[in-house]
């Protein structure tokens, strides 16, 4: 009786283990590939050039100026962000740090191998496209759980340290950002205004699509900061 009861031990432990592997295994891939679509979403505000979304404006603003990729940019901005969590004493997680660069890599990467796009019909269709790749991507990465990026975190810092809202936070930051980034020669236009409208409720809708189930399990996050919470450019 006592082997038989330790053998449906040992299984039960055996199939918990592997479900947990399994979700281990699909959040790493809800990570990445949302990492990589997002900077893939972005290349393609690029190239529609109707106007970016806030951090884009930013990053196109820098690269014109350095004459660095936007990608590179895109990481450089990012290191320089995280480096703001240390006095605000933020956690960053493997997300986080794979934030930084993936999504530059893929932007660059997109850039490449998307050509410029001609007509205003074709640039709208792209542009659209790359607002709801971004709402599918900011879901993905998201719901893998695994940490917020760079600015997400410098968002919920300052609202921890301030006491604001976390909508005022961001949409501080998210002013400040546009209008520097234009200042340096980024694109703002009618699918920056789009971008803002949207993107809330598309990365809300996908947050539920690609939701994976904790089933109690312990979390592997090391930013304790909840999806619902950091719907933002990361």
């Amino acid at each position: 009786m006592h082997q038989s009861t330790s053998t449906i031990g040992g299984r039960t432990l055996s199939i918990t283990s592997g479900l947990r592997g399994r979700r281990l295994s699909r959040r790493l891939l809800q990570l990445y590939i949302g990492l990589a679509l997002y900077g893939a979403s972005s290349a393609l505000l690029v190239r529609g050039g109707l106007g970016l979304e806030p951090w884009g404006v930013l990053h196109q603003g820098l690269a014109e100026r350095t004459g660095l990729t936007i990608g590179v940019v895109s990481i450089i901005v990012g290191a320089a962000v995280l480096l703001l969590w240390v006095p605000m004493r933020q956690r960053p997680g493997l997300g986080t740090v794979s934030n930084v660069f993936v999504i530059g890599i893929a932007m660059d990467g997109t850039l490449a191998a998307v050509p410029a796009v001609d007509g205003l019909g074709a640039r709208i269709a792209v542009t659209a496209a790359g607002i709801v790749l971004n709402g599918m991507a900011t879901g993905l990465y998201i719901s893998a759980r695994f940490g917020p990026g760079p600015r997400d975190g410098l968002m919920t810092g300052l609202h921890r340290l301030t006491g604001r809202s976390i909508r005022l936070v961001r949409t501080a930051i998210e002013v400040a950002v546009v209008a520097t980034g234009f200042a340096l020669g980024g694109t703002v236009g009618a699918a920056t205004v789009v971008y803002a409208l949207s993107i809330g409720p598309l990365a809300q809708l996908f947050l539920r699509v690609f939701a994976v189930p904790q089933a109690g399990e312990g979390s592997t996050v090391v930013a304790g900061s909840s999806p619902a919470r950091v719907i933002l450019r990361s």
